[in-house]
């Protein structure tokens, strides 16, 4: 089951999210996470670009690599072999890691297939799991995204900082 993509393809509503998530976590003196796979940097690129974020990003990771995932974030290779790298279970093992490695209260990891190679039948171009994870809960998401390259990416940045400011 996929969930619907969040239209936040607005530039300004993600910099306005963005933004919205770095005061509120300043104000409760929080800090925050990133493991990224296809989304390459694009959430820590979205958050570095405010000024003041250094208050609140304790540092962030491109794991794209499933050895990357492994041996810096702890994801275990049976996963990666049950699952794939492309899963709701890689990117669970994904923000627990990341959070631990970086000592935040919050998180994001994203794992996906932008293409435009990679996809099969059972997971299309497009298939990327967008997970959070604040001190109440762990949420991972499944999506299904349209569109070229740039296009997907741009999607599942928009949407994983959507889904952590709805957390909030």
């Amino acid at each position: 089951m996929y969930n619907k993509p969040m239209k936040t393809t607005n530039l300004k509503i993600t910099k306005q999210n963005t933004i919205e998530i770095i005061n509120i976590l300043k104000e409760n003196n929080q800090t925050i996470t990133f493991a990224e796979s296809c989304t390459g940097g694009r959430i820590a690129s979205a958050f570095t670009a405010i000024s003041g974020a250094s208050s609140v990003l304790n540092g962030s990771v491109v794991s794209y690599a499933n050895e990357i995932k492994s041996q810096w974030l702890g994801v275990k290779e049976q996963t990666l072999i049950e699952h794939g790298a492309v899963s709701k279970e890689c990117v669970q093992e994904m923000l627990i890691g990341i959070l631990k490695m970086a000592k935040a209260e919050y998180g994001i990891a994203v794992s996906g297939i932008a293409g435009p190679t990679g996809g099969t039948e059972e997971k299309p171009v497009g298939t990327v799991y967008i997970g959070v994870i604040t001190e109440e809960e762990i949420t991972v998401e499944h999506h299904l995204f349209q569109g070229d390259r740039a296009s997907i990416q741009k999607e599942a940045t928009d949407t994983a900082i959507a889904l952590l400011k709805n957390k909030l």
